[in-house]
């Protein structure tokens, strides 16, 4: 019954996938089961060499676990200082620092090697100033 043959193409990924699907649920130590351990080893194989996801940004893995927690803004602020420093780290206009990456991971228990990772602070929109026309010179 093990004839699985190896992912080369996406036609043979989505036939895999199927596959998947029907088989999900079966009891490890069976041979469904150990088809379905076969077929997602392959799985992941080819969607990391063909697909490959790069890390996410500290800020989405923040909201992400606060969402999946049902944690809220009010929660952030309490612990890393205010409501307006929550708010600037959810918009990334202010940094995650060292002090707020360890609070993270000992209370709330997210990998500090998430967070870590630099990026770029978004900008505000500066809005040009209007300045006042020059006053005519009049000649004489």
């Amino acid at each position: 019954m093990m004839d699985i043959q190896p992912i080369r193409t996406d036609d043979d990924l989505s036939k895999a996938i199927a596959e998947i699907e029907t088989l999900w649920g079966a009891e490890r130590g069976t041979a469904d089961g150990d088809r379905l351990d076969v077929l997602i080893t392959l799985v992941d194989r080819y969607e990391d060499e063909h697909y490959p996801i790069g890390p996410a940004h500290p800020v989405d893995v923040l909201k992400m676990h606060m969402e999946m927690t049902g944690r809220r803004r009010a929660d952030l602020a309490s612990l890393i200082g205010s409501s307006s420093r929550a708010s600037e780290v959810l918009n990334r206009r202010r940094a995650l620092t060292l002090d707020m990456v360890h609070k993270l991971n000992r209370h709330w228990g997210i990998p500090a090697e998430y967070l870590v990772v630099p990026y770029e602070l978004e900008r505000l929109a500066v809005k040009p100033v209007r300045r006042a026309a020059d006053p005519v010179r009049k000649r004489a």
